[in-house]
């Protein structure tokens, strides 16, 4: 098959054939979590935290995997992911009040501007009905108000009954993971496109009837021409660090094929540096067979996009 965004390339260094694509990213990790030191030598670029400490956060500023960040997750008090083991005390700020003044105790605009001052590039939400109480629909309103007026995206975790709809109707940019624990209806997956929203896969989190409705629910979303994002979850349970096949291959279960899935990987959203001077290299051709493309991508490692020579 051809693939728009991969050339033939040789490696300087040590004269291998093979192919490159753009870098990589993973559009849901959580570094706290993780030893972040194999990424790049396992296909990943960039990564886009989406849960944890805004201050040891903006303390990454080089090196790879090259990091935007949303800081801690806004939520109700007694909200998810508060009292979790992993989530210590700077990862969760609570929300008591819709306001969005800046500086009032508990506010939403103050919950939004900590994050933002802090350097992030989005600003997260916890919607998750299944775990607790979840910030009232004024509260909501305002954080994303809040975060566009600073000039960020939002993105939420919802789960529990209503929650997607609510992210949709609120017009949050991004769900954190494919909506998993009810189908979604065409009502929902048109309000979505047409508001522009993106879905970040995460679907190798799930077993069983989770797994198969989250596919299914993107496989419907990708249909309709729905921002699809490459994103993993890495740090929530035994997730192989790096590009992780099987969620690549279940991207491609859901529809999310050929150049859709390198899209899917080289999305800059939310705001991931445009850096050209890395790329993804794969030892050898690309497949000819599409089914063959998810185990293939999984094979990248990070390169110096100078040491690929471009061989036709």
């Amino acid at each position: 098959m051809t693939l728009s965004a991969a050339w033939p390339v040789r490696r300087a260094l040590t004269a291998e054939l093979g192919t490159a694509v753009p870098a990589f990213v993973d559009h849901h990790v959580h570094l706290h979590l993780i030893d972040v030191a194999g990424l790049p030598s396992r296909g990943i670029a960039a990564v886009v935290d989406l849960g944890g400490d805004p201050m040891a956060l903006a303390r990454r500023t080089s090196g790879l995997p090259r990091v935007s960040f949303a800081g801690a997750f806004l939520t109700a008090p007694g909200g998810y992911p508060s009292g979790r083991s992993w989530a210590p005390a700077p990862v969760v700020r609570t929300i008591t009040d819709a306001s969005r003044h800046p500086g009032v105790e508990g506010g939403a605009r103050t919950a939004v501007d900590e994050q933002a001052d802090a350097g992030a590039s989005v600003i997260k939400i916890a919607l998750h009905a299944d775990a607790g109480p979840v910030v009232s629909d004024e509260e909501l309103a305002a954080i994303v108000a809040s975060a566009r007026e600073r000039g960020l995206p939002t993105v939420a975790h919802a789960q529990g009954r209503g929650q997607v709809d609510r992210a949709i109707a609120a017009g949050v940019d991004a769900l954190a993971h494919t909506p998993f624990d009810e189908p979604v209806t065409r009502r929902q997956i048109s309000r979505a496109v047409s508001g522009g929203q993106a879905w970040i896969s995460t679907l190798d989190i799930h077993k069983g009837a989770d797994r198969a409705r989250a596919i299914t629910n993107l496989r419907a979303f990708a249909a309709r021409g729905g921002r699809v994002l490459y994103g993993t979850d890495l740090g929530n349970g035994s997730l192989p660090v790096g590009l992780n096949r099987r969620e690549l291959l279940a991207l491609h279960e859901a529809g999310v094929r050929g150049d859709a899935l390198i899209d899917a990987l080289t999305d800059p959203w939310p705001a991931v540096r445009s850096d050209d001077a890395v790329s993804t290299f794969i030892a050898g051709p690309a497949p000819t067979d599409p089914d063959d493309v998810p185990t293939w991508l999984s094979r990248g490692t990070v390169v110096p996009t100078e040491e690929l020579t471009r061989v036709d």
